[in-house]
């Protein structure tokens, strides 16, 4: 049965191929023609290495078909006739390339409909959404800007050269809109339910096994007229030989094309499966058991590229006609060059190196080769080395290397020196995977490239390339693959800027690009993903919308509100007024609500994204009045966090920030419960009534140390937090006042304030000595020794000393024993000892 037979007999899928013909006026043309067209395109099933071959099979193509409408003319339908005529003078006016692609395209989309209803029809519950990859309009994108393309960020290894489509890169998910001069990536397409990818290769493998039985019929015969001709019947036979192996390599060019297109699907998978490893760097949830899933399916296709493999040597063994060898040999070369794009796109890294990588800090990642125990190699593993490279030289790397090269020597290619950094693969009998592990490795030197401009150690990215070497089939390969991006720094005040270029990589790298290629700019929609992803995983409960709303607002420069969010303002530009960046402000803020803030955060009990002018906004307008509060984070302090408050005279009070170092004397709850001015806690996006102070916080107050009674007759004592408006005693702080004499119970001489301090003049006063000296003792006693009035004082008692003449009494003595040697050293007590 024909493809268009296949499409025709669901009519859904008809009017949707009819749909996309009938735009370029093409559907007449598809129905007329359907298993020429079929035929034709299936046969070139390859896609051109060059631009110039391209655009000659497409020419050729063009040609061929203008005669095969010309030679339908002769039909007796003149309605018929004219519309023959009408579709070569469109053939003619539209572009060869253009017509070529949109047809080849349209035969890629009826086989992903096609195969939809298969899997449909096995009983599974959910159709499979198969994504073609030969989407020859962005082809021809790719011959106009003649470059090639790398599958660098999934560590693949598999070179596209220019014209050619690399598997996966069309598609949701994959493929990029250029807006503004910015590329933006496009989202990760629906995950495809790979069990209906395993019955989909398994349907097109029974299928396949048809064709072998049919070939086995052709050797048969092939052998009878070998050893028979002389017999009458031999050219019969023979004839019917030509026309079975035409039959025969038809069969074996649509058994390959459904192949390689299940092989482009998986690997596509493959990469989505890697994509996803990416975004799990940020945060984001990642099932790595998906990846036993792939390999199943890498498996089954192994198994059918083999049998291919051998059934093409056997078609070409039955030797009829010379034209047909040739065919079947160029056939013969496309199945080998898929197969080993099959067994190297299986080599990756599923266990990744930490992406800030210390210096002298031991790390651990691992590879698995997807295939290893299906080509035997578990039999004899190879050993995996892993160097690391700089990013030119992973561009350098991969643009001049291949899978089937003969040179995989990459000595010269590390920039720095890592222990333990060989490793042989093993292989788990139970778990069926072939893997190697490295449990031990460390950096120990790195050699870093120029800086260029305003760039920093921070910005510069390595990658791990772990290679093997080892013989599949008779041929010795080379495998390859490279990690995430990973930044490496040697101290911990790096980490924050470094943490900043990660999170931007994994979040928008696209699938396939130079190492380590990544925008300059994306969407707010796209960061504020990430920011959500990052922040979340960190703390345990995402970001509202009203928090991404502040966030946005802080990103913003000269509140001039954009589309866009650049790599500058992300982590370069210092904020307004500030001398930090927002990514500094950001990760600084993640931070303490991880080590200080987690569970109070996750409660609810913090407002936290709020600005000052709102904050207070937001707390004049409660209805709870005096006292009510809420926790936000300072915009002035990194990694600060203050409370604002409702004071007792109804305007706002905002308590100087705290920050990791002070929180880790007092916790916040224990803050806030030592601050009496605090009575209802504001509402919050999680909270959305008011609670009392205790009522939200008390499952966070910790037992003060003074409540536990010490049994070696000691008291205890403790910190306590109160604001500068505080009066009063807090609760549990003693209370200390200074020691001064009743007032009541004497009558005071005339007193002069001087400095702060009142002291006695020496006019004539009837006062008595002795309650002169008692006064001045006080207050001598009740002022620091490093007073700036100490000296004055002194000379002042020694002046009144020497006009009464008279010896000084006991409390003067006294002073003096209090003082100890620091009397001795004032002139007054010098004096005073004289006497």
């Amino acid at each position: 049965m024909s493809l268009w037979k296949r499409i025709s007999s669901h009519a859904d899928c008809e009017q949707r191929m009819a749909a996309y013909y009938d735009e370029k006026g093409l559907l007449d043309l598809r129905l007329s023609l359907a298993p020429w067209i079929e035929d034709r395109i299936m046969s070139e099933q390859l896609t051109p290495s060059s631009t110039d071959q391209y655009e000659r099979i497409a020419l050729k193509f063009n040609e061929d078909l203008q005669q095969k409408l010309l030679s339908t003319r002769t039909s007796s339908d003149q309605t018929l006739k004219y519309r023959i005529v009408e579709l070569c003078a469109l053939i003619q006016r539209t572009p060869a390339v253009e017509l070529y692609t949109y047809l080849r395209s349209g035969l890629q989309k009826e086989l992903q409909l096609a195969a939809e209803k298969t899997v449909v029809s096995t009983g599974c519950q959910s159709s499979m959404p198969l994504n073609p990859y030969m989407n020859m309009n962005n082809t021809a994108a790719g011959l106009a800007m003649g470059s090639a393309y790398m599958d660098t960020s999934e560590g693949l290894g598999a070179v596209v050269a220019p014209g050619v489509v690399a598997p996966g890169v069309v598609g949701p998910g994959v493929s990029e809109v250029m807006h503004n001069g910015s590329v933006t990536p496009m989202p990760v397409r629906p995950k495809i339910e790979l069990y209906n990818v395993t019955v989909e290769i398994q349907r097109s493998f029974n299928d396949f096994m048809q064709c072998v039985k049919a070939l086995n019929m052709l050797s048969q015969s092939y052998h009878y007229v070998l050893n028979q001709h002389n017999n009458p019947d031999a050219e019969a036979t023979f004839k019917r030989c030509i026309e079975e192996k035409g039959n025969i390599v038809a069969l074996l060019r649509r058994s390959f094309m459904c192949y390689e297109f299940l092989q482009d699907l998986v690997i596509t998978e493959l990469k989505n499966w890697r994509r996803q490893q990416a975004l799990a760097g940020n945060g984001a949830p990642f099932n790595e058991t998906t990846l036993d899933e792939i390999q199943r399916c890498f498996e089954q296709l192994e198994v059918f590229v083999t049998q291919l493999l051998s059934a093409v040597k056997e078609t070409i063994a039955v030797r009829l006609m010379n034209a047909e060898d040739i065919e079947l040999t160029q056939l013969l070369e496309q199945i080998q060059c898929a197969q080993k794009n099959l067994v190297c796109s299986a080599f990756i890294v599923d266990k990744q190196p930490p992406q800030v990588m210390k210096t002298n800090t031991r790390f651990a990642a691992s590879v698995r080769w997807l295939l290893g125990s299906q080509l035997g190699l578990h039999m004899n593993p190879p050993t995996v080395e892993c160097i690391i490279m700089s990013e030119l030289q992973a561009q350098r790397f991969v643009s001049k290397r291949t899978h089937e090269g003969s040179n995989c020597n990459l000595g010269g290619q590390s920039s720095g020196e890592i222990q333990n950094c060989a490793s042989a693969m093993e292989y788990q009998q139970n778990t069926h995977v072939f893997s190697a592990g490295f449990r031990n490795m460390q950096l120990k030197k790195i050699k870093r490239a120029e800086k260029k401009g305003t760039e920093s150690v921070m910005d510069e990215k390595f990658a791990l390339c772990f290679f093997a070497t080892t013989t599949v089939n008779d041929y010795q390969i080379h495998v390859w693959t490279l990690s995430l991006p990973v930044v490496v720094i040697v101290h911990g005040n790096q980490e924050p800027q470094s943490w900043a270029t990660i999170t931007w990589d994994n979040a928008f790298a696209d699938i396939v690009r130079d190492p380590f290629v990544v925008t300059d700019r994306v969407t707010w929609a796209q960061l504020s993903i990430a920011l959500n992803t990052k922040f979340g995983s960190t703390t345990q409960r995402a970001l509202t919308g009203e928090n991404l709303d502040f966030l946005y607002e802080k990103l913003q420069r000269d509140n001039v509100a954009g589309e866009y969010i650049s790599w500058n303002q992300f982590c370069k530009e210092p904020l307004p007024d500030r001398n930090f960046t927002f990514w500094d402000w950001f990760f600084a803020i993640m931070k303490l609500t991880k080590d200080h803030l987690l569970s109070m955060w996750k409660a609810g009990r913090i407002t936290g994204f709020i600005n000052r002018a709102k904050a207070q906004n937001d707390l004049m307008q409660a209805t709870t009045g005096i006292g009510t509060f809420l926790v936000r984070f300072s915009d002035s302090e990194l990694g600060g966090v203050t409370i604002a408050y409702v004071n007792q005279y109804g305007t706002v009070t905002m308590v100087s920030p705290w920050i990791a170092r002070d929180l880790q004397i007092i916790n916040l709850a224990d803050r806030i419960r030592d601050l009496d001015a605090l009575r209802c806690l504001h509402p919050t996006d999680v909270n959305v009534q008011p609670l009392d102070r205790d009522s939200a916080f008390g499952e966070f107050y910790t037992t003060r140390d003074e409540e536990k009674p010490r049994s070696d007759g000691y008291v205890r004592t403790s910190v306590h937090v109160r604001t500068g408006d505080d009066t009063g005693s807090i609760s549990g702080t003693p209370h200390h006042p200074m020691q001064s004499p009743h007032q009541d119970s004497m009558s005071m001489p005339n007193l002069s304030p001087i400095g702060g301090v009142v002291w006695p003049t020496t006019d004539d006063s009837d006062s008595d000595d002795s309650l002169v000296a008692e006064t001045i003792e006080s207050i001598v006693m009740n002022t620091p020794l490093d007073h700036p009035l100490v000296c004055q004082i002194s000379n002042t008692i020694f002046n009144v000393c020497k006009e009464r003449e008279r010896v000084m009494d006991t409390d003067q003595i006294q002073y003096a024993d209090h003082y100890g040697e620091n009397a001795c050293t004032s002139p007054f007590n010098q004096t005073v000892l004289n006497q």
